[in-house]
């Protein structure tokens, strides 16, 4: 008889994949080690194999949880009663949202699913041709014509090319959050730069100029380039 999991084994597991998609994504799937997981968790390498059989299973563990998390975004919008642009730009909205609070597991998702196991693999590229699928309809739903030119898809990849690097340049605060962001891109999709309204804030008389010791600033970590089939 299998030995029951403890209350907290959920919680530990999801403690572990969180920590493990932030080394993913800051050095890379290749260039962590299992001790860098099990010290950035505070347990021992013996720990981590409890809840994981091997690394590669903690990076599809990883990337399952967050394609599936976006595809309940897409059956969450999917099952409100909107027309088809409101639609539309709630995914978007939602999306760009999402990804505030993925940033790690995001970065994972784009870059490394490649390096899965074949069956893994193609088990998380399905799900994203899902999530492609429903944007693509949604686009479809909007412009009916784009669908009957064959359209639709490439109209939805160039939508996820706006939202799904912006962890390679977007740092939130600086003037922007994901909150305000989100509308951004919607408006930029649907009307183009015309139809761009910044935030009210960002409109307002700016604060006189106060003195303060200079920082240095941040270079944004140069993302790592990707061949994927379907990237979101």
């Amino acid at each position: 008889m299998a030995r029951p999991r403890s209350s907290g084994y959920d919680d530990q597991r999801e403690l572990i994949l969180q920590h493990a998609a932030a080394l993913f994504a800051q050095q890379g799937y290749t260039a962590t080690s299992m001790n860098q997981v099990a010290a950035a968790c505070g347990v021992s390498k013996a720990a981590v194999y409890h809840y994981v059989r091997d690394k590669n299973e903690l990076l599809a563990l990883v990337a399952e949880a967050h394609v599936h998390r976006l595809a309940q975004v897409v059956a969450d919008v999917m099952a409100e009663p909107l027309d088809a642009e409101a639609r539309l730009r709630e995914l978007i909205i939602r999306f760009v949202r999402e990804y505030a609070s993925a940033r790690n597991e995001h970065r994972v998702l784009t870059e490394d699913v490649d390096l899965l196991e074949p069956e893994r693999r193609e088990q998380v590229l399905q799900v994203q041709r899902g999530v492609v699928a429903a944007f693509a309809d949604a686009v479809a739903a909007v412009r009916p014509a784009m669908k009957k030119a064959e359209l639709h898809k490439p109209l939805a990849m160039l939508l996820f090319g706006m939202i799904n690097w912006m962890f390679t340049w977007f740092r939130p605060g600086e003037p922007l959050t994901h909150e305000q962001m989100a509308p951004l891109v919607a408006d930029l999709f649907f009307g183009g730069l015309v139809a761009v309204n910044p935030p009210a804030r960002l409109t307002a008389t700016p604060p006189k100029p106060t003195t303060k010791v200079p920082t240095k600033a941040r270079t944004p970590k140069p993302s790592r380039p990707s061949t994927k089939e379907t990237t979101l």
